[in-house]
C-alpha cells in the first residue's frame, strides 16, 4: 500500500474528481450530427461525413481522434459483409446489341440529368426469399430518379423503372444511361424505350465492376444502412414499404461529401440554380 500524506491523498482525489474531459463539448456536437444521420434507428454517418461538418462548425481534429471519439460515443455506423450470393449477375452472353462504353469510368459530371446509371441488384429477405431492385441514379446528384421492386428480375421490373424515369425527366435533356451488359439492357424493347426518351445507351465492359461503381455504391449503402430492418421483412410487401421509405430519406435527408454535404435533392436544386 502506498503511503500518502492525508493532504496529498485528498488533493489527488479532488484532482481526479474534477478532471475535465477536454473533448466534452465536441462530443456533444459529434453526437448531434450523428443523430441527424440516423435511419430507422441506425447510425449512418461515418467519420468522413462528420469531419467536414465539424470543420464548418469551427472544430478541427485528426481523423484518428474523431474515430476514437465516435467509438467512445457508440455512434459508428454498422458494417456490411458482402456475401457472394448477394450479388446478382444478369449477364447471359451476347443475346442482343451491346452498346459502346462511352464513359470509360468518367464519373465526374456535376450537371444533373447528364449521366444516369441503372442496374438490378438482389437482396435476401427475412423469410429467405429474394427481392430484386431496379434503380436509375443520377451521376451528378446521386439522386434516385426511379426505383422498382419485384420478386423476379423480369421485363416488367425494367419497364416500370423506365416509366418512372419518363415521368421524372425534364424536357430537353438527353442524358447518357449506363448499365452493365445484363440481358435486360441488350433487348429491343429496352433500347427502343430509352431511344424514345432521348437517352444515349452506354454499357460497361464485360466483368468490369469498376465500370458500374456508382450503382455498386448505392446498393452497398442500402444494405449497410437498412440490413437489420431488411432481415425482419417477412415478405416482398414489407420490403417494398421499407425500400420506399429509404429512397425518400436517401433523396431528401441523407447528406454526402460527394454532394457538398447536401442531400441529393438539395444538391440538384443548388446545381440547377448556379
Amino acid at each position: 500500500m502506498v503511503d500518502l500524506k492525508r493532504a496529498t491523498y485528498y488533493d489527488e482525489r479532488k484532482r481526479i474528481a474534477n478532471k475535465i474531459d477536454k473533448y466534452a463539448d465536441i462530443k456533444l456536437i459529434i453526437k448531434e450530427i450523428a443523430e441527424k444521420g440516423k435511419w430507422m434507428g441506425n447510425y449512418t454517418y461515418g467519420y468522413r461525413r462528420i469531419l467536414p461538418l465539424l470543420q464548418e462548425a469551427g472544430y478541427h481534429m485528426a481523423e484518428a481522434t474523431l474515430r476514437r471519439l465516435m467509438s467512445e460515443l457508440g455512434v459508428q455506423p454498422a458494417m456490411y459483409n458482402r456475401r457472394k450470393n448477394d450479388h446478382y449477375s444478369s449477364y447471359k452472353g451476347t443475346i442482343g446489341k451491346v452498346a459502346q462504353n462511352l464513359l470509360n469510368q468518367t464519373f465526374d459530371t456535376t450537371i444533373p440529368y447528364t449521366v444516369l446509371h441503372t442496374g438490378v441488384s438482389q437482396i435476401r429477405l427475412g423469410n429467405s426469399t429474394w427481392a430484386y431492385m431496379s434503380i436509375i441514379l443520377d451521376q451528378a446528384t446521386k439522386e434516385v430518379l426511379a426505383a422498382s421492386i419485384s420478386q423476379s428480375p423480369n421485363k416488367l421490373l425494367i419497364s416500370d423503372t423506365l416509366k418512372q424515369l419518363e415521368d421524372k425527366l425534364p424536357e430537353g435533356v438527353n442524358p447518357i444511361i449506363h448499365s452493365d451488359q445484363g440481358w435486360h439492357y441488350q433487348l429491343d424493347y429496352y433500347r427502343e424505350k430509352i431511344d424514345s426518351l432521348g437517352l444515349i445507351q452506354n454499357m460497361s465492359r464485360k466483368g468490369n465492376y469498376l465500370d458500374n461503381a456508382p450503382m455498386e455504391s448505392f446498393s452497398h449503402l442500402l444494405k449497410i444502412e437498412s440490413l437489420p430492418k431488411i432481415r425482419s421483412c417477412k415478405d416482398i410487401a414489407e420490403f417494398t414499404c421499407l425500400f420506399r421509405k429509404y429512397i425518400n430519406w436517401y433523396n431528401n435527408d441523407r447528406i454526402s461529401n460527394k454532394t457538398k454535404n447536401m442531400s441529393p435533392v438539395d444538391f440538384r436544386t443548388h446545381a440547377l440554380a448556379t
